[in-house]
């Protein structure tokens, strides 16, 4: 923490409420900076502190907050040199909430050449969100020379499948109006429904190393595809016909690049792969060029699938699982007051802000949202002071550490909670902390790979993959089958343009895992199973159709 929070003076409380923001600590530079933002506060820097509070606000998603300010800035300090910035930032702040034709018209004004490059940018990323096509029509009325605009739009009508046959003379006037590429821009024929469809497995089998240590370490590869073979015979059983074909796409994105070169890729109906994310980023742009779903099976990386109608993660991504779990909180635990804590990486920091989010979106509380590094001696119960930690309804910590559990626990006695705990799964596989003492807790774990033993499909499952491989199956060969068997039963029922279909569907319980589905747009699997501890017997919470 920088020195002298809320002080008098205003240079300091302005020094720290950039220190705050470098942070990420963004709530606690709102707090620093909003003094000084007033004329009557008569600070010189007015302006700067005025701009830092609304980058602040935006970086903790308080859009309102933002715009508020924006709104004084522009209002009360009109001369003010960095107005672009303000504006520009304002821009992303309508677009956030939802305002596309206020958030046009802010960025029209942003004329300063050095922001021009991100202007595009930022234009192009929220279009090409917009799916609906009757606010797509007025946009384009309102803004006809706006060549952002139009591109966007052709990329929404020939990959975000937005298309149909009566947008071909509009289609073909935008292309022809600014010179877009006719070739690039023009929709593949809609694939009629077969008997058949070829499905690309691209995995990083690496097969010109037989190294035991290389052997070893792709054993997750091996169990993946092993999954999705036996996928492919239970399809075949249903007389649903799926062709694999394997490429291995090597340690590197050379290969891949190269691979994507191969003229058979480009006439797939399905392609599921790659397992690094260099790869996966290439992946999703060849799906989106040539207009074939892509899954990718292992990724939680919710950033991969923005803004690609083409591309999904068979994964929850990190911040629907936060989502999902603040949603569940919020029923569960009567809305109470929040304490969340996440780790020091990308992905445990989605989580973090994505529960922060959604659980004040629904009328909670959250008293703080604390980054720590477990590795760090003490910094887990440090994470419980400096706030009135006795009033908090639950607890949240999004970390898969060995050394977060048993620190979480001692804090929790420390301080004499006995509230609600909400965290990761892989707790369950912490040696250091005893089923006993979940069991004793109000536990809940965020669990999206929870397979139940019990269930026949599981039994018969584990029962073929060990007669076919000499080995149980691990999750990976559980993912496999889950992925390929119920793309494949969405290949077969609605062809390979079947997008609108997951859209219109909620999800449903899986063959093996506990559901799947990709409503309202999804591209990362919106299921994730909370479960508990009941009589040391884990139980799910949340069954698929529960509210």
């Amino acid at each position: 923490m920088p020195a002298g929070l809320g002080s008098q003076d205003p240079d300091t409380r302005y020094r720290n409420g950039k220190t705050l923001i470098d942070q990420a600590r963004y709530d606690l530079a709102m707090q620093e900076l909003q003094p000084l933002t007033a004329p009557a506060a008569k600070f010189s820097k007015a302006p700067e502190a005025a701009y830092l509070y609304a980058v602040a606000a935006t970086r903790a998603k308080k859009w309102a907050e933002a715009e508020q300010m924006l709104n004084l800035l522009r209002t009360e300090y009109p001369q003010w040199p960095g107005v672009h910035e303000a504006m520009f930032l304002q821009g992303q702040v309508s677009f956030e909430q939802g305002d596309t034709d206020n958030a046009l018209r802010v960025l029209q004004q942003v004329t300063t050449p050095q922001l021009r490059k991100q202007k595009a940018a930022m234009k192009a990323s929220y279009l090409a969100r917009l799916r609906d096509k009757a606010l797509w029509q007025n946009l384009l009325r309102r803004n006809s020379q706006d060549t952002v605009l139009a591109r966007s739009y052709a990329e929404q009508l020939v990959f975000g499948g937005l298309y149909t046959e009566s947008d071909k003379a509009q289609l073909d006037q935008v292309v022809t109006q600014f010179g877009l590429d006719r070739t690039r821009y023009t929709p593949r024929p809609q694939a009629a429904k077969k008997s058949s469809y070829n499905v690309a497995i691209l995995l990083p089998f690496e097969f010109d190393d037989p190294s035991w240590e290389t052997r070893r370490r792709l054993q997750f590869v091996n169990d993946l595809y092993a999954g999705m073979k036996l996928a492919q015979d239970s399809l075949q059983r249903e007389g649903r016909q799926l062709n694999l074909f394997a490429y291995d796409t090597g340690a590197d994105t050379l290969k891949l690049k190269q691979l994507l070169l191969q003229p058979e890729l480009a006439g797939m109906d399905l392609i599921v792969g790659p397992v690094y994310k260099s790869g996966s980023k290439i992946l999703a742009r060849f799906a989106r060029e040539k207009q074939i779903v892509t899954v990718n099976p292992l990724s939680q990386d919710g950033d991969l699938v923005l803004d690609n109608h083409w591309h999904y993660l068979f994964e929850p991504s990190s911040s629907t699982q936060g989502r999902q779990a603040a949603e569940f909180a919020y029923r569960a635990f009567g809305g109470g007051p929040a304490v969340v804590i996440h780790e020091d990486s990308r992905d445990e920091t989605a989580f973090g802000q994505a529960y922060k989010t959604a659980y004040e979106t629904l009328g909670g509380k959250v008293l703080a949202l604390r980054r720590v590094d477990s590795e760090v001696p003490d910094a887990l119960g440090s994470a419980f002071g400096g706030y009135d930690v006795k009033s908090a309804g639950h607890v949240v910590v999004a970390s898969d550490s060995k050394k977060a559990g048993p620190a979480t626990l001692n804090a929790l006695n420390a301080q004499g909670l006995r509230v609600p705990l909400l965290t990761y799964a892989s707790w369950l596989e912490n040696p250091s902390v005893s089923l006993g003492q979940l069991d004793q807790r109000e536990v809940f774990f965020v669990h999206p790979k929870y397979i139940d033993g019990s269930l026949a499909s599981v039994r018969r499952f584990r029962q073929l993959y060990t007669q076919r491989q000499n080995l149980p199956p691990s999750v990976f060969a559980f993912t496999g089958f889950e992925l390929l068997y119920y793309f494949g039963t969405q290949l077969h029922q609605n062809g390979p343009g079947f997008q609108q279909a997951l859209a219109n569907s909620g999800p449903v319980s899986g063959m093996l895992f506990q559901g799947i589905g990709y409503p309202n747009q999804a591209h990362d699997n919106q299921y994730v199973p909370i479960t508990k501890l009941e009589r040391l017997e884990i139980e799910v919470q949340n069954p698929v159709g529960s509210r």
